[in-house]
């Protein structure tokens, strides 16, 4: 991560679908109004991502079963960036499905088209999902 960025906040949540929500509301009460009005496309590009890493978690990662996960917003020069780290999937990383038109597996093809630049890091045997976004 870039040394530049400053942690705005940070929620750690138990990894049950109801968080997803509780994540959501934590992206946009952190946000609005001191860096995003509401309303503000950006705003929602972001909250949508965020759903996006967070079900991925509960759905495919430790953080489903039992576990939990956990998302921060930082700030840096010209960029607003948000992570969701979960609890690790045996190593198994994030990756893009090959072909974007399936009924499932089109949602990190959706994060690449919203955010400027996206990617994960080993967090121990945990995962970090981030996207960064103008700001």
């Amino acid at each position: 991560m870039n040394c530049d960025m400053t942690l705005l906040a940070a929620l750690t949540l138990p990894g049950t679908a109801r968080s997803v929500a509780h994540a959501r509301s934590f992206l946009r009460d952190t946000l609005v109004p001191a860096y995003l009005a509401p309303g503000d496309e950006l705003l929602d590009d972001m909250v949508l991502v965020v759903d996006e890493f967070a079900g991925n978690g509960i759905r495919h990662t430790a953080s489903g079963d039992g576990g939990k996960f956990t998302v921060a917003l930082w700030k840096g020069h010209g960029v607003l960036r948000a992570e969701v780290t979960d609890d690790g999937a045996d190593g198994a990383r994030p990756t893009l499905q090959p072909e974007p038109d399936d009924e499932t597996g089109r949602g990190l093809h959706i994060v690449a088209a919203l955010a400027m630049r996206w990617g994960h890091r080993a967090n121990g045997a945990r995962t970090t999902v981030w996207a960064d976004f103008p700001g």
